[in-house]
């Protein structure tokens, strides 16, 4: 059996060939891009870096099982254990030329999350966590990797909130208490994906929150923000990257936001 260390130094090596491959493409003039049955954009990245992650991964974890945004669930006879990918988290941003977007990657042993990489090269940032070994960040303002620690705002009144756009939220019958909670808080903003997370993870963000997502949306983040002191939970209270929707806070502020716009 690998070790944590050996597995979030393999993560680490999945994001670099992730990178190597999304830069390559990122504002090519002749990106192919597909509309999925849901209605959301897949690019010619977003599946070449799950199959060379999963290709990877065949090689040097054969015993594990795969679960990918893309190609969806390979298993593995007997496996307690997952990755869990998402090539491109943002995709609608890397099709339109933002550089907030990001390849996810996660290892799930049992019921735990045990390892998360965030790798946004076009933002020079790659964060990553461990199961007891906290959080840190890549992030080009020096040689080492900086340690993460979430805010220590302990009222509503003086928080920032990240969200993402509207009418998802809408859609869930969510709008009026995501407006109650923005108006609860000091200070809102649009940042959604994995960007709000990982602000909340480097304590310029105290409260996160999204009404529809999945679990490749949230494995990765969980990990990183939970090492950095951080609270994950889904709107019901339940601690999961796989309730179909999320809030993540800095611990302090999490029943006083779940009060709000808890289900």
């Amino acid at each position: 059996m690998p070790s944590l260390a050996e597995d979030l130094a393999l993560a680490l090596q999945l994001a670099e060939l992730a990178d190597s491959i999304t830069l390559e493409r990122f504002l090519a003039s002749d990106l192919k891009v597909e509309t999925k049955p849901d209605l959301t954009p897949v690019t010619e990245a977003d599946t070449a870096v799950e199959h060379a992650i999963r290709e990877r991964l065949t090689a040097a974890r054969p015993d594990d099982s795969i679960v990918g945004e893309e190609y969806g669930v390979s298993t593995a006879p007997d496996s307690s254990r997952r990755w869990i990918l998402d090539p491109i988290d943002g995709t609608k941003n890397f099709v339109r030329g933002i550089p907030v977007w990001a390849t996810l990657i996660a290892l799930q042993d049992g019921e735990e999350l045990t390892a998360g990489v965030v790798s946004a090269p076009a933002l020079h940032r790659r964060w990553f966590a461990s199961r007891d070994q906290g959080a840190f960040v890549h992030d080009g303002l020096g040689e080492d990797a900086r340690r993460l620690q979430v805010s220590a705002v302990h009222e509503l009144a003086s928080a920032q909130l990240c969200f993402p756009g509207l009418d998802d939220w809408s859609q869930a019958g969510l709008l009026d208490a995501l407006l109650a909670l923005a108006r609860s808080c000091w200070r809102s903003r649009g940042f959604g994906d994995f960007w709000a997370y990982m602000l909340l993870a480097e304590g310029a963000v105290d409260v996160a929150c999204e009404p529809v997502v999945t679990l490749w949306d949230l494995a990765a983040p969980r990990v990183i923000v939970e090492q950095a002191g951080g609270r994950f939970t889904d709107l019901s209270g339940v601690p999961t990257a796989d309730g179909g929707d999320a809030l993540a806070t800095n611990g302090l502020l999490h029943d006083q936001a779940l009060a709000i716009i808890g289900r």
